[in-house]
Formats: structure tokens, sequence, C-alpha cells
């Protein structure tokens, strides 16, 4: 078992007592992921050419490490997002949300060129499991096992991928080979796992907001997703002058909406009470809260998280409550 750990500190000051888990749901347990997607770079040039495409740094990807990145347009706005790792010295694979996969790796293989590397969709060869609790303790105290592949003769392993916390709890993707035999121990709903992804703050790109946000206003400087010490990528110069001219309007935040009747969604604008006129953000990711409605992040103005109210979709719509973040937002980079 190939451990890929990305960096989990969270922040212990910004804690929601009144957001915990009901007591009749599992602490821990895994949920299959079928939203989620993988696309195999492959080949000698394969860090090379990420290195060039995306926010962060691949060329210095270790074969123990992980990395949040964003791959943006010349513009600076995200495309898509990816957890990225090494699965060995000429392999890294990207997993992303699948609705955004066909097109993002028709973009990215507009750039290949004479690069000696090779993208594919290597979706249907992986199941891959969202860890909760104490499973994810469970996976890595397992020894190494390799899982033999008759039809071509090759070995795998499965790749635990650490994420950030999320409600003081460990979480973690599974990648695992297809067909292979479920992680032991309790079984969880996918729509708790996608309600602690939310908790987490840390919002992947789907199809309603592709090229909707730069990758700051979804913090991702604030939670190592970018690389401002690296070399050039698309949208590069865009995306360091938000970080270092001041321009940088808007964040991302954890919000509540207990409105019963509320049906929000992806994209769905949000509005502030001191202008009716015009939206100041819009739902990046959400997920129903077991305690009751929905928990969302919203990329929105900054100087509406200060003062004042907020509603989903119109000035009349659905209130929204802000949570505190899991992390520290990074003010010098």
């Amino acid at each position: 078992m190939i451990i890929h750990a990305m960096h989990t500190e969270s922040n212990p000051t910004q804690k929601n007592p009144t957001e915990q888990l009901p007591e009749d749901l599992p602490m821990s347990g895994a949920a299959k992921l079928s939203h989620l997607g993988v696309i195999r770079a492959q080949g000698e040039d394969a860090a090379k050419f990420l290195q060039g495409q995306l926010t962060n740094d691949f060329v210095l990807l270790g074969v123990n490490e992980s990395r949040l990145a964003a791959y943006c347009s010349p513009k600076g706005r995200m495309l898509a997002s990816f957890i990225g790792f090494k699965k060995s010295n000429d392999e890294i694979l990207l997993v992303c949300n699948l609705d955004i996969l066909p097109q993002t790796m028709k973009r990215l293989s507009m750039f290949v060129m004479r690069a000696k590397l090779k993208l594919s969709d290597a979706s249907s060869e992986f199941d891959i499991y969202g860890l909760l609790g104490n499973a994810v303790d469970t996976i890595e105290k397992i020894a190494p096992q390799a899982i033999n592949t008759p039809d071509t003769g090759q070995f795998y392993t499965q790749t635990l991928i650490k994420l950030r916390p999320a409600l003081s709890r460990n979480r973690a993707l599974l990648l695992a080979p297809a067909g292979s035999t479920a992680p032991a121990g309790e079984t969880i709903s996918n729509e708790l796992w996608q309600w602690t992804d939310v908790m987490a703050g840390i919002a992947h790109i789907s199809t309603p907001i592709v090229e909707a946000f730069v990758p700051q206003m979804l913090n991702y400087e604030s939670v190592e997703g970018v690389n401002f010490k690296k070399g050039c990528y698309p949208g590069q110069e865009v995306v360091a002058r938000s970080q270092f001219r001041g321009t940088l309007k808007r964040r991302a935040y954890l919000a509540q909406m207990d409105d019963a009747n509320a049906q929000p969604a992806v994209g769905q604008e949000v509005f502030h009470s001191n202008d009716a006129e015009q939206a100041c953000g819009t739902v990046a990711q959400l997920a129903a809260n077991p305690n009751g409605g929905i928990t969302a992040i919203v990329s929105m103005q900054i100087t509406a998280s200060e003062s004042g109210s907020l509603t989903l979709g119109s000035p009349t719509g659905a209130a929204l409550r802000l949570l505190p973040l899991p992390y520290m937002l990074l003010d010098d980079i």
C-alpha cells in the first residue's frame, strides 16, 4: 500500500461545536465515490508537462506525496481542480470530478505536442472510496499487499491519499484496482461523505463553475493548492497579480441554509442585504447537512462576510449563515 499524504493540519481555533455529526450516524466508514474520475499522465515528461500546466509543483512531487492543484485558463480562471500523486517515477494520476474529465483531458492534450508522455482516462481502472474517521487508521495499518491482475501481468497496490480533516475526523481517498473488495468495516453514505467534503472547506471544480473563479477565490493558496515559486503555467500572471497586488476581492466561506424548502444548486448566486441588484457571490459546492438543511462553500466578496445578511438566489431567497472555516486564510505567502 502506498501512502500519499497531503498536508492535513487544520485550524483548531476555528470550530463550531453546533456543526457535529448526529449521534445516530457512523463515526467512521467508507463510501464508494462514483462522481470522481482519474486522468493518467504517463511518460518520462509527465512531471515536467504538468509543471507547466498546473498551479502546483509537480517536478518536486515525491512518490509519497500528493498535490492539490488547479488548471487555469489564460485569464487565470479555474477550468479544473485535481488531487495529483505520483504512482511511479513516470506515472502521475490526477483525481478530479468525473463530469469535467473529458473536456479537461482534451484541453490538456492539445499542449502535449512533442512532450514524452501520454494522457488517458484511467477512471475505469479504479474504484475510489472516501474514508472517514477510524477507517483511515485501519487502512494505514494494513501491510502492503500487491494485487495480481492476470490479464496484464501487472501488479498494483491500493493508494491512500490523506486529505484535510473535517469535524475533527481524519479523511482520505482510497484508490483500489477496479473490482477489488471494498474496504472492511462500516459503510457510510455518499451523502455523508459529500457533507464532510464541504465541511473541509475546499471546493472542487464541477461543470457549473468552470471558469468562475481564480484559485484564491476558493482559498487554494491557503490550502497549499498554489505554489508561487514555481515556473509559468496558463493564467500564472493573473493568479500572481491577484495575490501580490491586493486585487483579490473574493474568498470562499462555509455557509449553512436551514430553510427546508431551499433548493440550492452549484453555480447559484448569493445576495447581500446591502445590494438587491447585484449578486455578491456564487455557490461553489454543497451537500445536505445530516442535522438538517444544506451546507455550502460560497465564494463571495470579502466585504459581504463582514456585516449584513445573505440570501440564496435572490434578495428574498433562503437565508444563509456563515460558519467558521476549518483552516486559516493566509494573508502572506
